[in-house]
């Protein structure tokens, strides 16, 4: 909903409850958006990212195991040892 800041003024309390409920409350001033009013959303704690991240680590697939780096381009070369 828009309301000019002028309406708003006396009717702050209702504002701020129905963006807490989740709607979207623009004020305007002279026709144009000036501001809106968005609810606080809770910081999350240390233990709850800690969680998170843990979940993400858990659920990662673990690499294949490829070839040994040293003998990765060995396809590449002869049994002479010379590119064919």
């Amino acid at each position: 909903m828009r309301i000019s800041v002028t309406d708003a003024k006396g009717q702050l309390t209702e504002l701020v409850r129905r963006a807490e409920a989740g709607d979207e409350v623009i004020l305007t001033r002279h026709g144009h958006a000036a501001a809106r009013l968005v609810p606080v959303r809770p910081t999350p704690t240390r233990e709850d990212r800690q969680a998170l991240l843990d979940g993400i680590r858990a659920s990662a697939k673990q690499p294949t195991p490829g070839p040994d780096a040293a003998r990765s381009q060995d396809f590449l070369y002869g049994e002479d040892g010379l590119a064919p």
